[in-house]
C-alpha cells in the first residue's frame, strides 16, 4: 500500500471538506450581518453616539428586516439539521444471525487499519456502499458488540472509537454467487471508506449536504398545502443554492474519499480482487436477467419468488455451463459460498426476495390470495401456465368485442369454446394463402359498427401513438393489438397498488420511499402493442400445446417461460408467430403445429 498515495486522497478529500463548511459559515455569516448592524445601531444609542431622528429610523429600517432574516435563518437552519435524508431500503443483518460475515468484516477494517462499519445489510441489488444513518431523524446508531474498534488510519484522524460508523449495504446476488475470498476482496475498498467517515470535517460536510438534499425534498412536498407554499419555496431556493454552491466541492470530496479507500484496499487479496471483479460482472448480468425474464413475469401474475438469489446461482451456473464463461467453474463451486456466512440464508434471501418485488415491480408486502410466494418447483404451473392462460383469455376478450365470431370445428354442429384456429383465422390477410383451409369457414372482418363502439380500429390515434411499429402489420392486427393494450391498461388502472402495505413491511428508516409511485426502479420500459400481440398468440399456441399435444410448461433459468415438447425446449416459435402477426402468414404456424401434433381446431382451457 502507498501511505503517499491514501494521503493525497485524504488531504484532497479534507480540503474540499472544508471548503464545503466554508460556504455553510459564509451563508451562516450572511444570515447574522443584519442583525450584526442592528446590534450595532442599538449599542450607539445606547452610549449616547449615535442618536438624533435619522439614527432612530436607521435602527428600525435595520431592525425589522434583521429580525426576519434571523427568524427565516433560523427556521432553515432548523430544517436542515433534522430533515430526514433519504435511507435506501434494505434488509438489516442483526450479528446473531451473521457472526461470521461480521467477523470477516472486523477482520479486514482491522488490516486496513479503518473504522468497523456499525452494522450490515442487505440490498437486492449488484452493488455495495457505505450509507451513514446517524441522522438526528433516524435515532441513535447501531452500536458494536464489542468496544475494541480499529481506529482510522493515517490521514483521518486518531480516535478509538467510531460510534458514528456507517452502515455497510452489501449486494445480496453477491452473498450467494461469490466465494467467501471472493466477496472479502470485493468489500475491502468499501469497508476502507469508513475510514474518511472518522473525520470530523468530512463528516461534517457530508451532514450538511445530506441535510440540504433533504431540505429540497421537504420543501417540494410539503408546498403542495396551501398555506405552507410561500414557506416552502423561501426553502426550497436557498436550498437549492446551497446545494448548486457545494455542489461540485462535494463531488470532489468524494473522489478524493474515493481514491484514498481504493490505495488503502490494495494491500487486501490484491491479485484476488481482479477474479472477483469479473464476477461482479457475471453476477450483475445474471441478476439482470433473472429480474427481466424470470421474476417480473411472476410478480405481473401476483406471485413472488422467495428464493430470487438461489435463482441468481441456478441462472449463472445454466450460463456457464453453456458458454464456458469461466475457466475452472467446476472447482470454484467446490469452494465455500460467502451465504454460509449467514446462519439462515433462507430467510435472508426471502426477505431480499420480497423488498426487490415492491422495488422493482410495486407490490403489496403481505400474502394473500392475489398475492403469495412461489418457491422454484412450482414456478411452471403456478406462474407459467396460469400466465398462458390468462393471456390467452384476454386475447378471446377482445377478439369476442371486435365481433369475431367462434370458429366452427369441422365435426361440430355449433359454435366451439376458445380455440387457437380462431385466432389464426382472423389474424390470416385475404389473399392466396387464405385458402390452404378450405374446410374452416373464415370470420369476416369487423363492421363499422362494432369497430365504433369497442374503439379498437386500425387506424385509432391511440394504437399510432402507442406503437409505430405495427404499421408493417396487418390491419386485423392491427386492431387487435389496440384492443389488447386498451384491455391491458384498464386492468392495470383497476387493480390495487398495494403501496401502503408494501410500506408496512419495512422499517421507519424507509418511510421516506412510500409515497406510492411505486415501483421505484421499472425493469422494462412499457411493452408495445405488437410485442403484446405476439405474447398473446404465443400464450394461445403454448395453451393448445399444453391441451392438446402433451406439451408442458416449464421454467428457463435464462429465458423465463419456455414450453416443453417431447421433453426439449421449443425455441423456435418467435419466428412464425411474428409472421402471423406482421404479414399475415400462417403457413409456417400451421406447418409446426402439424409437425408438433397440436391441433388448433380443438377447444383449450382458460382461467
Amino acid at each position: 500500500m502507498s501511505g503517499i498515495g491514501v494521503e493525497a486522497g485524504a488531504q484532497a478529500a479534507r480540503s474540499r471538506a472544508l471548503a464545503v463548511l466554508r460556504i455553510r459559515g459564509r451563508a451562516l455569516a450572511v444570515a447574522v450581518l443584519p442583525a450584526a448592524a442592528e446590534v450595532i445601531l442599538l449599542a450607539g444609542g445606547s452610549t449616547g453616539h449615535l442618536v438624533g431622528p435619522g439614527w432612530d429610523a436607521a435602527r428600525w429600517v435595520v431592525g425589522v428586516p434583521a429580525a426576519l432574516v434571523l427568524l427565516a435563518a433560523a427556521c432553515i437552519a432548523l430544517v436542515v439539521a433534522r430533515a430526514r435524508p433519504a435511507v435506501s431500503p434494505t434488509v438489516p443483518i442483526p450479528e446473531t444471525s451473521a457472526p461470521d460475515l461480521y467477523r470477516l468484516v472486523r477482520d479486514l477494517a482491522d488490516r486496513l487499519d479503518v473504522p468497523a462499519p456499525s452494522a450490515i445489510a442487505l440490498t437486492p441489488d449488484c452493488d455495495s456502499w457505505l450509507e451513514d444513518r446517524t441522522h438526528p431523524a433516524h435515532g441513535p446508531p447501531p452500536r458494536p458488540a464489542h468496544d475494541e474498534i480499529a481506529g482510522p488510519g493515517s490521514g483521518f484522524g486518531a480516535q478509538r472509537r467510531a460510534p458514528t460508523a456507517p452502515v455497510l449495504v452489501i449486494g445480496s446476488p453477491f452473498l450467494w454467487w461469490m466465494r467467501v475470498g471472493e466477496l472479502r476482496a470485493v468489500l475491502a475498498p468499501v469497508v476502507a471508506g469508513t475510514g474518511p467517515s472518522a473525520h470530523p470535517d468530512i463528516a461534517a460536510a457530508r451532514r450538511y449536504v445530506r441535510g440540504l438534499d433533504a431540505a429540497v425534498a421537504v420543501a417540494s412536498t410539503s408546498g403542495r398545502r396551501r398555506l405552507t407554499r410561500g414557506l416552502c419555496a423561501v426553502l426550497g431556493s436557498v436550498a437549492r443554492l446551497l446545494l448548486r454552491a457545494c455542489r461540485e466541492h462535494a463531488t470532489l470530496m468524494e473522489r478524493g474519499v474515493a481514491a484514498a479507500a481504493a490505495e488503502r484496499a490494495q494491500a487486501v487479496d490484491y491479485g484476488l480482487r481482479i477474479v472477483a471483479q469479473e464476477q461482479v460482472g457475471l453476477a450483475y448480468a445474471g441478476w439482470d436477467r433473472l429480474l427481466t425474464k424470470v421474476a417480473l413475469p411472476a410478480w405481473r401474475m401476483g406471485r413472488w419468488p422467495s428464493r430470487l438469489d438461489a435463482g441468481v446461482v441456478a441462472a449463472l451456473t445454466e450460463l456457464s455451463r453453456r458458454d464456458r464463461l469461466a475457466e475452472g467453474f467446476a472447482s470454484r463451486l467446490g469452494e465455500r459460498p460467502a451465504c454460509d456466512l449467514l446462519e439462515e440464508p433462507g430467510a435472508m434471501d426471502e426477505a431480499a426476495s420480497l423488498l426487490a418485488a415492491r422495488l422493482f415491480h410495486g407490490v403489496p408486502a403481505e400474502s394473500g390470495p392475489d398475492w403469495a410466494p412461489v418457491d422454484w418447483q412450482a414456478y411452471p404451473e403456478e406462474v407459467v401456465d396460469r400466465t398462458w392462460r390468462a393471456d390467452a383469455a384476454r386475447l378471446h376478450r377482445v377478439l369476442d368485442s371486435l365481433g369475431v365470431r367462434p370458429t366452427l370445428a369441422p365435426a361440430a354442429s355449433g359454435p366451439g369454446g376458445p380455440t387457437l384456429a380462431r385466432v389464426l383465422d382472423h389474424l390470416t390477410e385475404p389473399g392466396p394463402q387464405a385458402s390452404a383451409h378450405p374446410g374452416v369457414p373464415r370470420p369476416a372482418a369487423p363492421d363499422e359498427e362494432s369497430t365504433a363502439a369497442t374503439g379498437y380500429s386500425a387506424d385509432s390515434t391511440a394504437y399510432e401513438h402507442e406503437d409505430e411499429d405495427t404499421d408493417s402489420g396487418t390491419e386485423r392486427s392491427a386492431a387487435l393489438a389496440a384492443g389488447l393494450s386498451a384491455e391491458l391498461a384498464r386492468e392495470e388502472a383497476s387493480a390495487p397498488r398495494g403501496a401502503t402495505a408494501a410500506g408496512q413491511a419495512l422499517d421507519s428508516d424507509s418511510a421516506l420511499w412510500d409515497g406510492g409511485a411505486l415501483p421505484l426502479f421499472p425493469l422494462q420500459p412499457p411493452r408495445t402493442a405488437r410485442e403484446l400481440l405476439a405474447e398473446h398468440v404465443t400464450a394461445m399456441v403454448c395453451c393448445a400445446a399444453v391441451d392438446t399435444a402433451g406439451a408442458a410448461p416449464a421454467l428457463d433459468w435464462l429465458d423465463g417461460p419456455s414450453l416443453l415438447l417431447g421433453g426439449e425446449r421449443a425455441a423456435d416459435l418467435a419466428p412464425k408467430v411474428l409472421s402471423l402477426i406482421e404479414e399475415g402468414d400462417p403457413g409456417p404456424l400451421r406447418a409446426w403445429l402439424a409437425e408438433s401434433g397440436i391441433r388448433p381446431e380443438k377447444p383449450v382451457r382458460l382461467v
